[in-house]
């Protein structure tokens, strides 16, 4: 009889012996350890706008509007040393510059004008003057650039690749504060909701209006090299700028 209190007495104590979580999991089964892997939320599945959202702070609007345009200014410089071409209304201020002998700054400016009005009615007040400053800013240190950089001989395939690439990493960093350069994209998107023209066929109408505007102007090589710029700028963009990969607000 006392045998048998002894081995009941033994089955309890072993049963309050707790079992570590490294023993549970040794003991879980196969199934459930796949299972428990595959309820883990992966990057690519989760929406842009179920991630936090961290709002941009005005400072850093500001600090990112100026980086962004003084990139993009040095990318033009480049550009304009070397006689190549970008599109939109950056190529139409180089295309006249070329022409008339006017800087790119005051032509930049003038040409973006007529585009504020349009952004006002499509994008607001907000966008609109976000898209002024960084104007009047990408105007002030590309005529300012040339006397900080004295550039006495110049490559012209590296002025496309690094040209192409400043322009792309400036725009990129204006684009994550939803700040603009204006001009043809305020145009195309105007388009795009008042007739229903795809913006992005109105923007390449536009780049290949000026391309051939170019031919008038330019040697087939400054062209082909340009191509090389404007492909090296929207690389960067693509690569870097995709939905989920960067959530910022401002």
């Amino acid at each position: 009889m006392s045998d048998m209190r002894r081995e009941s007495q033994r089955l309890e104590d072993d049963e309050a012996i707790p079992v570590s979580p490294q023993e549970n999991d040794e003991q879980a089964s196969p199934g459930e350890s796949e299972g428990a892997e595959s309820a883990r939320p992966e990057l690519e599945d989760v929406e842009p706008e179920d991630l936090p959202q961290d709002p941009h702070r005005p400072h850093e609007d500001v600090l990112a509007m100026l980086l962004g345009t003084l990139l993009v200014a040095l990318g033009v410089t480049f550009y304009s040393q070397a006689m190549l071409l970008a599109g939109s209304t950056a190529g139409l201020a180089l295309l006249a510059q070329y022409v008339t002998g006017v800087g790119f700054g005051g032509m930049f400016f003038l040409i973006n004008l007529p585009f504020y009005y349009l952004a006002i009615k499509r994008m607001g007040w907000s966008f609109t003057l976000r898209t002024f400053a960084a104007t009047a800013l990408l105007s002030l240190f590309a005529t300012l650039t040339p006397g900080w950089v004295d550039i006495a001989s110049l490559n012209p395939v590296y002025a496309a690749v690094i040209g192409g690439s400043l322009l792309g990493i400036g725009l990129l960093v204006l684009i994550r504060h939803r700040t603009s350069l204006g001009g043809i994209n305020i145009l195309a998107l105007y388009l795009q909701e008042r007739y229903g023209w795809r913006a992005g066929y109105v923007q390449l109408g536009v780049d290949m209006l000026i391309l051939g505007l170019s031919f008038l102007v330019l040697d087939p090589d400054s062209i082909a090299l340009s191509v090389l710029g404007a492909v090296t700028m929207n690389l960067i963009i693509a690569l870097n700028h995709k939905p989920g990969r960067y959530i910022g607000v401002s």
